[in-house]
């Protein structure tokens, strides 16, 4: 299926926000549209792999929207593996991304990112999340009952900290399906660093802990040092598998 990719402008307040949207080009027939999938980065930003993920997605016959969350910082601002090794600067830089951002932020952006994207607030959605993103899934999940209908995270980040309202805490009463896609090499989140949600849905049946041996953090990207195909095309079809069992 042949899709399009455009890039329109959010207002937020804390300025204008990117959105870049990918979606089928043929269209719907009747009163249907494609459904609809936001899609949350990862801490190097909104780049070609990114885009080339959307693009598959979409190929599938999604609508995704993916909010420009560092858009505080500048605007549409990445870091390539290769450039980060050449550069002293870019991880400091990249963790001050990470650092600045909060919850409800993210979730923010996420609302505004729809609404650009003239998406009724009554239209359900997925979410998907790479890194810190599988954060964002989570929280979209627990505070959008009515609308989230499932959620993935790739290689999942900060599931578990020491505040009063960690998402291992509120875990078990998830009612709607999430998968979580996690490598054993993974030193960045390690599965210890995880463990205390792992155990919270451990009895859950509608969420999936997929556990991938070999794979590091970042498997999800082909091209890239991390790429663990496995682990990656798994993920992408047990995260497809649950965007049309509840989104069709």
């Amino acid at each position: 299926m042949d899709v399009e990719e455009t890039t329109i402008n959010a207002s937020t307040g804390d300025g204008e926000m990117a959105v870049v949207i990918t979606k089928p080009i043929e269209q719907t027939t009747g009163d249907n549209s494609w459904p609809v999938v936001v899609l949350f980065i990862d801490a190097p930003g909104l780049r070609p792999a990114t885009r080339e993920y959307m693009a598959r997605l979409a190929g599938h016959g999604y609508h995704v929207i993916t909010p420009d969350l560092h858009h505080r910082h500048g605007r549409l601002l990445s870091y390539e593996p290769k450039t980060m090794a050449g550069d002293p600067e870019a991880r400091p830089t990249m963790m001050n991304w990470i650092a600045s951002m909060t919850d409800d932020q993210i979730q923010y952006d996420a609302e505004q990112a729809l609404s650009a994207a003239g998406v009724s607030n009554e239209t359900p959605y997925g979410v998907i999340g790479f890194c810190l993103g599988a954060r964002a899934v989570y929280r979209s999940m627990e505070r959008n009952p009515d609308r989230v209908r499932c959620g993935a995270g790739w290689h999942p980040s900060f599931l578990v900290d020491d505040e009063p309202d960690s998402p291992h805490l509120s875990a078990a009463q998830l009612d709607r399906p999430l998968y979580l896609g996690i490598g054993d090499a993974d030193q960045v989140q390690s599965i210890a660093m995880h463990q205390k949600f792992l155990d919270a849905v451990a009895d859950v049946d509608h969420v999936e802990v997929a556990i991938f041996a070999g794979a590091d953090h970042g498997f999800s990207w082909p091209g890239y040092p991390n790429f663990h195909a496995e682990a990656a095309e798994t993920s992408w079809s047990k995260t497809l598998a649950i965007l049309e069992s509840t989104l069709r």
